[in-house]
């Protein structure tokens, strides 16, 4: 299932995911932008984490792009998109408590799973 396989993609990046508790963490990898990790909540049964890019706009303000809000549940090993901005809008998977927009949930999600493998192949990883 897609929920899985994000998790397992996203502890291939993340080793120490939901057994070492840290603030933000940049990924590198050369001749590509950082990524970056933000912890926005970190309760008893899931992570929520911000994924993002940053890239120097002209005016010289740094757009995160894509930023992407990811929950994580470690006991049951399962990864799902939460939300997804980049300079062209935002798409939420609950818009509302108890809606869920099915359309975005199978989209970010599916984006999720080729972001998490596009990083991988291109190498990136926490610098030591």
């Amino acid at each position: 299932m897609i929920y899985e396989n994000n998790y397992k993609k996203l502890l291939q990046l993340l080793p120490d995911l939901g057994t070492e508790k840290f603030e933000s963490r940049q990924l590198k990898a050369e001749g590509f932008m950082d990524l970056n990790i933000d912890l926005l909540m970190c309760e008893k049964h899931r992570i929520v984490l911000a994924l993002s890019h940053y890239y120097k706009h002209p005016s010289g303000d740094l757009i995160a792009d894509p930023d992407m809000e990811v929950a994580v549940y470690p006991d049951r090993q399962v990864a799902e998109a939460l939300s997804y901005q980049d300079m062209f809008g935002y798409c939420v998977v609950y818009p509302e408590e108890g809606k869920v927009d099915l359309s975005a949930k199978k989209e970010l999600n599916s984006f999720l799973g080729q972001w998490l493998s596009n990083l991988k192949a291109q190498g990136h990883r926490q610098e030591d």
